[in-house]
């Protein structure tokens, strides 16, 4: 008899990444149901699970759907092969949809309490239809681009992730057959149509005003049916590089973006009064199952990431929380501001955002930029701010004469479009700018600094585990490490020789490096603490990142955990690891926190008997981000800086607001205080003093 897919999943001594990336946006979706939160807060997090889904569709499901279309099977860590797989995931993933829309109902009985109402046009009053008929005329008529198919006009190619009517007509000939139309819905307008009704809003979704005037579109032919529908599509590219990427690159990027757009149907989200004839001829066309549509009942919404427009609101502003002001770094308690050339010479900063503001960065860029004695600059990009305040000073020092290279990371997913137009602007202001380095994604986050000062010259760095982004160091908890210290410069200075150039150095003193050495070095990490236990000596490993997905990593994991090695992780979103399992795991605790903020921080603690090593940076513990990625993680010298990333690691230990634990069969159940005193890192962090991160210690 064979065994049951549940009974794989559960006997393999590993967790599917995409099975634990969904247990991750369960947390997200329960963060909408907290009752200390508000509406628009609820509403936030359940848009921000929508997009979660969008993403996972295009990227997880569309790279699932890439073996199955060519024919190739693979063993998940799951146990499963690729269709048993798809089908369960598929499964879960309906399950996880229906759960958001039990909640939006349960939450949209709460709008006209804050005085709005998302109100459908056939609800309206006569002078409101009136107002909504105006718009349609004046502003939505104009847009639209009504595509027929028939045997005349080929199939058209719908965009991913747009909402289109598919709209069945008949001539007035009697023998005439009928036909199918297709209308993609203005992506650039407001998903809904704003107006008045005494003191309250109303939001009137434009799909609602379209399919009342669909007549203005199909004129003197009979419409039969009119079906609302998404089609989500596969958005998993790999790029073909040659060694000569140089001129070629940014196009073969816009090409490829628009295989995003036009790639293979992987989800279609459908009304649930849609024409079953003209969803037959669809997911035939599009060569889908049943497991693949997902059916949305009436007086819900397709796509929640519409609910922005909503929480972005200014009527509701009064009800957004209160930002907490930013508090200085540990090491600059009591400091008088001074010129950052100057502060950097004398002692180490270490960043933690959002808590700490990234002004002192942006401060040291921006004084860069005009310092006559400023000679080059260098610095990796990843993610940027739509209005960078980063790209304005390297422009800057572009104009001043300096020398600028900039390493840009046009690869960033769903962000190429706007790294490729700041990498033109810099270009063009006479940056030196590279695309990557061959195959790989270029994901460390590097800034060198050269100053001539007197009769030397002094560097000046910043490594960090986030983007130089303004806009989400406000949102995400980050790590970033300022100094002058030469040590690491020249490490820096060497890591930009093989980005940029043709190096392969041997060693670091002060950084671990990706693709060549991370893996090994972090087991070498790993191994020594299980040494350590089984000498009788002190051990301990505690790790916080966003992900665990490596299966060498996993498995010196579990022969330390058998050594008797106490291991804890802090791990966001997608954990591989299973913890807590007899004979394998059973001295591993993983907790992940998801709340106000969004943790994107990475530190890595070897206990090393007593003797603890603490490094920083940009990369998980992944495949990818092991062997296709440009990474690095740097040490922690500093005495105080180092116990400040040791703190960090304590206080997320200790939350029990943002908490949850991982079981052993995968599942995670939400910390509660339990009579203990409420410990919320999100807020503790603000009131961080140095005389405490000085007595903190993990083991």
């Amino acid at each position: 008899m064979q065994p049951s897919t549940q009974e794989l999943i559960s006997k393999s001594d590993l967790i599917s990444r995409d099975l634990s990336w969904l247990q991750f946006n369960h947390r997200v979706l329960d963060q909408a149901k907290k009752e200390n939160r508000n509406l628009f807060e609820k509403l936030r997090f359940l848009a921000i699970t929508s997009s979660n889904a969008d993403e996972f569709f295009m990227i997880r499901v569309g790279s699932l759907y890439n073996y199955i279309d060519y024919g190739n099977d693979r063993v998940d860590y799951s146990g499963l092969q690729v269709i048993p797989f798809k089908n369960e995931l598929l499964k879960g993933l309906k399950d996880f949809g229906k759960q958001q829309n039990e909640l939006f109902l349960e939450l949209k009985k709460n709008f006209q309490s804050y005085d709005f109402e998302i109100r459908d046009y056939v609800d309206l009053a006569e002078k409101q239809k009136e107002s909504a008929n105006k718009y349609f005329k004046k502003t939505i008529f104009p847009m639209l681009t009504p595509m027929v198919f028939d045997s005349y006009h080929s199939f058209p190619i719908l965009m991913n992730n747009i909402l289109v009517f598919g709209v069945v007509t008949k001539g007035n000939k009697p023998k005439e057959k009928k036909k199918m139309s297709f209308i993609q819905l203005p992506q650039n307008l407001p998903r809904f149509y704003e107006m008045k009704e005494k003191d309250r809003l109303i939001f009137v979704p434009i799909e609602s005003i379209v399919e009342r005037h669909l007549d203005h579109i199909f004129r003197n032919v009979n419409i039969l049916s009119s079906s609302l529908f998404r089609v989500t599509r596969n958005g998993d590219f790999t790029l073909e590089e040659s060694e000569d990427i140089e001129s070629n690159f940014l196009e073969e990027m816009k090409k490829k973006l628009k295989t995003r757009k036009t790639g293979r149907v992987v989800r279609m989200e459908v009304a649930d009064n849609a024409d079953s004839w003209l969803i037959k001829q669809l997911k035939n066309r599009y060569e889908i199952g049943d497991e693949n549509v997902k059916i949305i009942p009436k007086g819900l919404l397709i796509d929640f990431t519409c609910l922005w427009q909503i929480v972005n609101h200014e009527s509701f502003d009064i009800f957004k929380p209160a930002k907490h002001k930013p508090v200085p770094p540990i090491s600059m308690a009591g400091v008088e501001y001074q010129d950052m050339f100057k502060l950097l010479k004398n002692q180490d900063i270490l960043l933690h955002h959002p808590y700490n503001t990234i002004e002192p960065l942006l401060d040291l860029l921006e004084h860069a930029a005009e310092d006559a004695n400023v000679l080059s600059i260098k610095l990796t990009i990843y993610r940027l701010a739509k209005n960078s305040r980063v790209v304005d000073a390297l422009l800057q020092a572009a104009e001043n004469g300096k020398h600028v290279s900039v390493l840009f990371e046009v690869k960033a997913r769903f962000d190429e479009e706007n790294n490729m137009r700041q990498a033109k602007l810099l270009q063009k202001a006479g940056c030196f700018v590279t695309y990557g380095v061959g195959s790989l994604k270029t994901h460390t986050k590097l800034l060198l600094i050269v100053r001539k000062e007197k009769n030397k010259v002094t560097r000046f760095v910043h490594m960090g585990s986030g983007n130089y982004n303004e806009a989400t160091s406000r949102l995400y908890t980050d790590i970033g490490l300022l100094t002058s210290d030469e040590s690491y410069a020249n490490d820096v200075q060497e890591f930009f020789n093989v980005i940029t150039g043709h190096s392969m150095p041997e060693e670091y003193d002060n950084l671990i490096t990706a693709p060549t050495f991370m893996r090994k070095r972090l087991i070498d990490l790993i191994d020594k603490e299980r040494s350590n236990a089984t000498a009788g000596k002190s051990s301990g490993v505690v790790i916080k990142l966003n992900s665990l997905q490596d299966k060498d990593i996993i498995l010196a994991m579990y022969e330390a955990s058998k050594a008797g090695v106490p291991i804890k992780l802090i791990v966001r979103g997608i954990c591989c690891l299973r913890p807590g399992r007899r004979g394998l795991s059973e001295n591993v605790v993983v907790r992940s926190i998801v709340g106000e903020y969004l943790e994107h921080s990475r530190i890595f603690y070897f206990h090393n008997d007593d003797d603890s090593k603490v490094y920083c940076g940009s990369a998980d513990m992944m495949v990818r981000s092991f062997d296709r990625r440009l990474e690095s993680l740097f040490i922690i010298k500093d005495p105080l800086l180092k116990q400040q990333a040791i703190n960090i690691l304590s206080f997320n230990l200790k939350d029990n607001v943002n908490a949850y634990e991982m079981k052993e069969d995968g599942s995670y159940y939400h910390l509660e205080p339990d009579g203990d005193a409420v410990f919320d890192v999100h807020k503790e962090f603000y009131k961080v003093k140095k005389e405490g991160v000085m007595q903190v210690s993990l083991f």
